[in-house]
Order: C-alpha cells, then structure tokens, then sequence
C-alpha cells in the first residue's frame, strides 16, 4: 500500500509540473469526457473550469557545497525494490529520501516536516491518481544529502505520504547517471 500512495503522489506532483513553481497561473479545467487538464490559459467555454492558482514561490538555485572537492559523485547502490535510498537531513534531522525523478518537488510527510521544525507557507490541493489531496508549500532551511548542502530548499508537506521524496526541483540542478544498478549524483560545473 505504502509504495502504490509512494507512485500516486509521485504521479500527481510529475502532473502539476514544473510550471506551478513559476509566477503563472495555473488553470485546471476538465474537458467534456470528464479528463483534468492543467495548463496556464483560462479554460475555455466548452470545459469546466474546477480551479485555478497562482504560486508566488520562486526557485532559487540550490547551493552546492561539495565537502571534499575529490569525491564530488555520489554513488548510490540500486534496493532490490528497484527504488535509489538516499541518507540525508532536513534541519539537522535524519532521515532517508527516496530518488523520484517522477515528483516535481522535494515531498515530506507532515509528521517529519513538524519535526524538523518546518511549517506551511501556503495551502494547496493537489489532484493525485487517488484523487483530490491537501498539502503545503514549505522552505527548508538546510537540506542535505551525501555531500551536498541545499540552503532554503522549496519543499511541499504531504500529510498522508510515507517516504520523503527528493524531487526535481532539487535533482535538476545535478548531473545524474544510472547504469548496472547504480546512480550518479554530481555537482554541475
């Protein structure tokens, strides 16, 4: 059960893309056979309008700060569930990120992002494969995972998620390789 939630949210976060992070306005609008459609134009006449939003969070670039300039690539070892485990830390609590590639942002379950002293910014709903959820937009202070240091990561707080999830927001300022059951993680130059 845990690991279906794990590919719904996933699902859900790779559907509201990397535009909802942007100053745009996001229209979600459901066509006559019933399908959810986001997209940045007013929905037309002919759709149902169901809700739109405007995100006033910017990206900012992460920091980068390799301890040791000689072991710049993390190597991360393939689970035999098929998933890439990853030990880190948000605000100096510990925890372990699963790689998802499929989440447009950095996702903590509610429990875990109470603990490391993060709150709410802003109150969104999110349409998953399970259907409509709440969840929040959130700023990490400090994220770390291997090597690196990520100062003011933006992150969303998923209350019925499992498994925190380390997201493009984060993994697209990273060079990243899988091959024979391993991931390469580098800083960009």
């Amino acid at each position: 059960m845990k690991k279906n939630n794990l590919l719904l949210l996933s699902i859900g976060l790779a559907t509201l893309g990397t535009n909802a992070w942007s100053n745009d306005t996001i229209h979600k609008c459901k066509n006559q056979q019933g399908r959810i459609i986001y997209q940045k134009s007013a929905c037309s006449d002919s759709v149902k309008t169901v809700s739109s939003w405007t995100s006033v969070i910017k990206e900012k670039p992460p920091e980068k700060k390799p301890e040791n300039k000689n072991h710049q690539e993390l190597v991360i070892k393939q689970a035999a569930n098929g998933h890439y485990f990853l030990g880190g830390s948000i605000n100096d609590k510990p925890l372990t990120f699963v790689i998802d590639t499929g989440a447009s942002a950095v996702s903590l379950p509610g429990s875990l992002a109470s603990d490391a002293g993060i709150t709410c910014k802003n109150q969104v709903v999110m349409e998953t494969a399970n259907g409509r959820t709440g969840a929040c937009t959130a700023v990490i202070s400090e994220l770390k995972f291997g090597h690196f240091v990520i100062k003011n990561a933006q992150t969303m707080i998923v209350p019925n998620l499992s498994q925190p999830l380390l997201g493009m927001n984060i993994l697209q300022h990273f060079n990243m390789k899988q091959e024979n059951g391993e991931m390469h993680i580098s800083a960009r130059d």
